[in-house]
């Protein structure tokens, strides 16, 4: 099994060299990057002028707010003159470094940008990931047992909300209902204006206030999907042969369910758990938008829109990772849930 995961491990470094190369390249064909924006805004600012800069040439057929010598300035300033491969060793020069280059829109460092979100993301992701194992897990086994009972039933109407409802209506939603017209909660952000002000106790208290609805519409997708899952999982096992037999021989039915079924029933959890290690930093950018938290999903967002290439290319970076190290973690988890399985 060692073996086995040492090949794992070393598979991610060319896995990543794979995944960047085709990224990076669909930046530098895309069209509409920070040179043909920079154009752009130029023109929009020299339109509402009334004219056109001196010295200005044809683009498109179209008058230019910049000369052909300050376009190529822009071009070797975002890297864009040299051939998309050199750029791209170029770039990942500067990985290897330990850097991820310095973003076009903020000027800053891209590490540090990405460093400076990672409280916020880690925090709603490891409060979603705990609250819905510990929840999820539970409520699907009491819906198995419990099968066509009035806690299933019930439960199982909130479950198929979930389905129906996005994450991001929900926020919407709560945002109109609970904080705009009941002010009961915040419309939005991380923390209050006067956080640093504030006690330990009350930092605390302004955290969790803040982060009741994001939660809320993080957590609604995930429990219709969780919970299913471990309760079909589960009722499909307490069907099976081996279950029948051992309450034959004597077992209780507590003892087959945690002792054999609930062991089983776990498998495609564990699969599906190192996938989730993702969502500890990236989120969800449709819900940060919403209530204007400032995460690791809205910043590469908004990297996308603004062309941000650096920042695009570091968090790309860092949720691959994540990813690939994160399936490594599922097939532990697998192996040790499930005896059966041996890697070779």
């Amino acid at each position: 099994m060692r073996s086995y995961f040492l090949r794992r491990l070393l598979l991610i470094p060319p896995t990543l060299l794979g995944i960047t190369i085709i990224v990076f390249l669909i930046t530098r064909v895309v069209p509409g990057g920070p040179v043909e924006r920079m154009i752009m805004e130029m023109q929009q600012m020299s339109a509402s002028t009334g004219g056109s800069t001196q010295g200005s040439s044809s683009f498109g057929g179209q008058d230019q707010a910049l000369s052909e010598e300050q376009i190529q300035q822009l071009k070797e300033y975002y890297g864009f003159d040299k051939p998309p491969i050199q750029s791209y060793f170029h770039w990942l020069g500067k990985v290897v470094q330990g850097g991820l280059g310095t973003s076009y829109r903020y000027q800053e460092p891209v590490w540090d940008l990405i460093r400076e979100r990672f409280p916020i993301s880690i925090f709603y992701g490891l409060s979603t990931l705990f609250i819905i194992y510990t929840v999820c897990i539970p409520l699907g086994i009491v819906k198995a047992i419990k099968h066509r009972s009035f806690l299933d039933n019930s439960t199982s109407i909130l479950i198929f909300t979930g389905y129906a409802i996005p994450g991001y209506v929900l926020g919407a939603l709560l945002i109109v209902f609970l904080a705009a017209r009941m002010e009961w909660f915040p419309m939005g952000g991380f923390t209050s204006f006067d956080f640093y002000d504030k006690t330990t106790w009350g930092k605390v208290v302004d955290v969790l206030w803040h982060a009741v609805l994001p939660l809320c519409s993080y957590l609604i997708g995930s429990f219709a999907l969780l919970t299913p899952l471990m309760k079909n999982h589960l009722i499909d096992n307490l069907a099976a042969d081996y279950i029948r037999t051992a309450v034959a021989k004597g077992v209780s039915f507590k003892q087959a369910v945690v002792g054999h079924a609930l062991r089983n029933s776990l498998i495609p959890i564990a699969t599906t758990f190192g996938q989730n290690i993702v969502f500890l930093v990236s989120g969800s950018f449709l819900i940060e938008t919403i209530f204007d938290i400032n995460g690791f999903g809205l910043l590469g967002f908004s990297a996308i829109l603004d062309r941000d290439y650096p920042i695009v290319m570091g968090v790309l970076l860092i949720s691959s990772v994540l990813l690939l190290l994160g399936n490594i973690i599922s097939d532990i988890i697998v192996a040790i849930i499930d005896p059966r399985v041996r890697f070779k």
